[in-house]
Order: C-alpha cells, then sequence, then structure tokens
C-alpha cells in the first residue's frame, strides 16, 4: 500500500476550511476550540478562511456566538484572539444532498478565493454517518478545486458498523476521493501520550531491548469513565462499548504498542507496520471476553442503565468490555493483550499498563513484579514500577517507581488538544496519525464476529456490575487465568509514597 504514494502538500498558505456539520455538539466541543487553538498558536495557514455549513438557518452573529461558547480564554490577550478568531469564520447554511445548496456553497467560497493565489481546500465532516456518502458526493461534484488547486477531506468515526458496512462506505469513497485526499480521524492518535509511543520505545534502547515475549507477562490497555450514558443511552444501545471505544481508539494504542519498527518515519512506512501487527491478530470470539452492564449504584443515587427512558428494559447493551487479543507472531506470542473498557466505573482513567515477568526465585522470594505504565489521561505520564531496598536499617525491599508526569517535568509547557495535532497533520498533508482503508478492513475482521455473536445469540446476556464500582466481579479471575497478578503493593501509590515504611 505505500507505494507510488503522492508527495506531501502541505498547506501554508491561501486555505479555506469548510465544518459540516457545524451547529452540532462535535463541532461545537472540539473542531472550532481546536482550530482556534491553532490560530492562537499561529499554526493556521496565512490567509486562512473558515466556513461552517449545516442544515439549520442561524444568522452570522449567533453562529459565531455558538462556536466560541468552549473557547477558554483565561486572558485579555486570548479574549482579543478570540474576537479575531471568529472574524476569520462565516455561515453557509444547506441541504446535505441538494446541487442548489453546494453550488451556493460553491458561490461562496470561490468569493472567498479570489484574492487567493492557489486553492487548498479543507472539508472536515463532523457529520452522521448516513451523510457521509451525500456530502462527500456532493464535494466531489462541485467543490473539487480539480488540477488548479488540492483538496481534502476529514471524516470522522464510525466508519461502519461492522466489516459489510465500512466496506460499503469506502466503496462509495473511494470513486470519489483518493486515498491521499481522505483523512479518517481516530483522535485517540492526537492524544500527547499515544503519540510518543513509538519515540518512546524505538528511541530508548533499554526499553526496546525488553519489549517481547521473553520479559513481558501481560500487557493491558484501560480505558475507565466514571459516568453513564447520561441520556443518550438510546443512542448508545445501537453502538456499545466494544464499537464505541475498543475496535477504534483502544486498537490503534494496541497497534503502537505492538507493531514491529517501522523502517521510517513516513507515514506509509508506521501504516504498513500496523496493518501487519492487525493481521496476525486472532479474530475474537465469546471464549475471549467478558461483558458487562452497569445497574444502580450500591447506595441508590445513580441509576442502572436500564433506566434510561430512552433504553428498553430488556436492553443487553454492553456498557463494560474485557477482551483478550491473541497476537499470534514471533515478538508476541503467548503475551495476552487485555483491551478493557467501561461506563460507570470508579474513576476515571485511560492507560497502558504492561507487566513483566516474575524475577528470578532464590535471592529474593515473592517479589511484586515491575509495570510499566503509559498514562494517556489525565495526568499525562510515563512511569515503571520496580524493587528498591527500603531506606535505612531495613533490609526489605519495597515497591517504588521511575517517574516521568508530565505537568511536573514540562511545567508551562502546553500540550494540544488531541483535534488540534490532527488537524494541524492534515494541514500538512501528513497521514501518520491517520487509519488507511485496508487498516480499517482488518481491524472490523477482528471485530465482527464477535460483534455478531453478541447480537444474534440472545442466551448472552451482560454481567451486571453497580455503577461506580472498580469493574464486574467477574474481571479479577479473567485477569488471573492470562497471567496478570496484583502483588502485595500496599506501601505503594502512584505518584507519591509518602507515611510510616
Amino acid at each position: 500500500m505505500s507505494s507510488n504514494r503522492a508527495p506531501v502538500t502541505e498547506f501554508t498558505k491561501d486555505t479555506v476550511i469548510v465544518v459540516f456539520g457545524a451547529s452540532g455538539d462535535l463541532a461545537k466541543k472540539k473542531t472550532f476550540p481546536a482550530l482556534f487553538g491553532l490560530f492562537t498558536e499561529d499554526l493556521l495557514p496565512s490567509n486562512t478562511s473558515i466556513i461552517g455549513y449545516a442544515r439549520s438557518p442561524i444568522e452570522l452573529e449567533d453562529f459565531r456566538k455558538r462556536i466560541s461558547s468552549y473557547f477558554k480564554t483565561p486572558t485579555p490577550e486570548l479574549e482579543q484572539k478570540a474576537k479575531d478568531f471568529v472574524a476569520l469564520c462565516t455561515y453557509v447554511s444547506g441541504n446535505y444532498d441538494k446541487d442548489e445548496s453546494f453550488l451556493n456553497l460553491l458561490s461562496h467560497v470561490e468569493s472567498i478565493e479570489e484574492k487567493h493565489e492557489t486553492k487548498n481546500r479543507l472539508f472536515y465532516l463532523a457529520v452522521p454517518p448516513s451523510v457521509f456518502l451525500p456530502v462527500a458526493t456532493q464535494l466531489k461534484k462541485h467543490l473539487h478545486p480539480g488540477d488548479s488547486g488540492v483538496a481534502r477531506v476529514i471524516v470522522e468515526k464510525p466508519f461502519g458498523h461492522d466489516l459489510a458496512s465500512s466496506e460499503e462506505l469506502q466503496k462509495g469513497l473511494a470513486p470519489l476521493w483518493t486515498e491521499e485526499e481522505i483523512f479518517r480521524i481516530d483522535h485517540y492518535l492526537g492524544k500527547e501520550m499515544v503519540k510518543n509511543i513509538l519515540p518512546f520505545r524505538f528511541s530508548n534502547q533499554f526499553i526496546n531491548a525488553a519489549w517481547n515475549k521473553d520479559n513481558i507477562a501481560n500487557i493491558q490497555i484501560s480505558f475507565k469513565e466514571p459516568f453513564g450514558t447520561e441520556g443518550r443511552g438510546g443512542y448508545f444501545n445501537d453502538i456499545g462499548i466494544i464499537r464505541d471505544v475498543m475496535q477504534n481508539h483502544l486498537l490503534q494504542v494496541l497497534c503502537l504498542i505492538g507493531m514491529e519498527r517501522p523502517v521510517s518515519t513516513n507515514a506509509e512506512d508506521i501504516r504498513d507496520e500496523k496493518v501487519k501487527l492487525l493481521r496476525a491478530v486472532q479474530p475474537l470470539s465469546m471464549d475471549d471476553v467478558i461483558l458487562g452492564q452497569y445497574g444502580a449504584s450500591e447506595d441508590g443515587t445513580k441509576p442502572a442503565y436500564v433506566d434510561d427512558e430512552t433504553v428498553p428494559k430488556d436492553s443487553r447493551a454492553v456498557t463494560f468490555a474485557a477482551l483478550h487479543m491473541q497476537i499470534h507472531n514471533e515478538r508476541w506470542e503467548g503475551v495476552p493483550f487485555i483491551l478493557r473498557a467501561g461506563k460507570a466505573l470508579d474513576q476515571a482513567k485511560v492507560e497502558v499498563r504492561i507487566q513483566y515477568k516474575d524475577a528470578a526465585k532464590g535471592m529474593f522470594n515473592s517479589l511484586p513484579r515491575n509495570e510499566l505504565v503509559i498514562r494517556i489521561q489525565p495526568s499525562e505520564s510515563i512511569y515503571a514500577k520496580m524493587n528498591s531496598k527500603l531506606p535505612g536499617y531495613s533490609t526489605k525491599n519495597i515497591v517504588t517507581d521511575l517517574d516521568l508526569t508530565y505537568h511536573d517535568r514540562y511545567e508551562g509547557i502546553r500540550i494540544p488538544e488531541a483535534y488540534e495535532s490532527l488537524i494541524l497533520d492534515c494541514i500538512k498533508g501528513v497521514h501518520s496519525n491517520f487509519v488507511r482503508d485496508d487498516e480499517l478492513k482488518v481491524s472490523w475482521k477482528i471485530f465482527t464476529p464477535l460483534l455478531h455473536e453478541i447480537e444474534n445469540n440472545k442466551d448472552i446476556v451482560p454481567e451486571i456490575y453497580p455503577y461506580g464500582s472498580r469493574a464486574p466481579e467477574s474481571l479479577p479471575k479473567f485477569l488471573s487465568e492470562r497471567n496478570y497478578r496484583r502483588g502485595d503493593t500496599e506501601l505503594y501509590s502512584w505518584p507519591v509514597t509518602k507515611g510510616q515504611l
């Protein structure tokens, strides 16, 4: 897939960005704040104009107030920046499938481009999947600049709901837009700690040398949210936690943790290695999973998932899942990769936890295993749990850590939001942190059999767990059977250990 790729063209000036679905929550909460963040850092191309497009008729001033409602402006300087930014933004209303609507949009774009030397057009589709193809078709028909410029399309997930629907979507997009023009966005690939995984692995020999089945006992990639569906139960009922975060976000993290060293930092070399890894992953079955659904909290203050009025009382929707992924290659054969994700749990956390094998017995007995933890959010950090002598006269070993916590080490350095990083990558024409067509296909091949089995077999009922708990009760046994050992670390607390040791 990496051969005969067109050279990368960076948008450096004269750029028109059109955000479709501009009246929706995604655009208001993520897309426009990300564009504003780039604007404040002077990272947008010079002479950039931004157009919001949606079906709703909205007055320009109301639109500007709406998109700026989530801007962070703690200083007078940033307040002025916000005013300058919204002055770049205009709004056009129209349908998503009508020629006349897109001809009207074209007229607006061309009026902006009258003073431009080049035609650089970036289309951001913050719209439901049902209108991806109509919008993409109309854009190609009416707004693609052809040989006189460059156009790019950012497409938001979900990219289908199973293998067949994903292939159908791709079949519709492929004749219209080349793979070089399509940027499938998975915002986890824009998170700072996720972007650091490859440099951390491959630029540190002492890390890379032990990154294999000979040293690692198991790897967990965990996603925890402390809240439920909060009125979105009807939507979530058709999606479930596996489609929502595991087939995409957590699988992308797994790729970066497990892939081989690419031959270069070129986007296609990186994505080639991700595809190779995914092809080595065994398709999932019910033998590899735990499924859960949150019930009411033990104190009765938080509702069960099925208490949501938009959810059927007999819903089998999955709000928690643990999946055992098996990778059949030379590096990882026999090492359990466990993906865990759940709503209404005890805390908010996304992390990678790599547990190493036991140290040799004899000199020491029952030492806790070493662990390397990459905390993606919150409190971005990398820390290694290690054994060390207790300070003082004692010869006892205790667990401590080597700790790189970002807000301590890099004080005052602004970490950009994920969407900022990814939109900037698209402006630069860099595909490294976007999902390629063949990558998407093989990822759905892994998950589709399991998803269909869950949906079609009415005997599969998720385990109920209390709102606010750590996880379903069956999880510890599931992890233990997959070589995870929870050590005796009562004296250890990250990030600081204090008190009587």
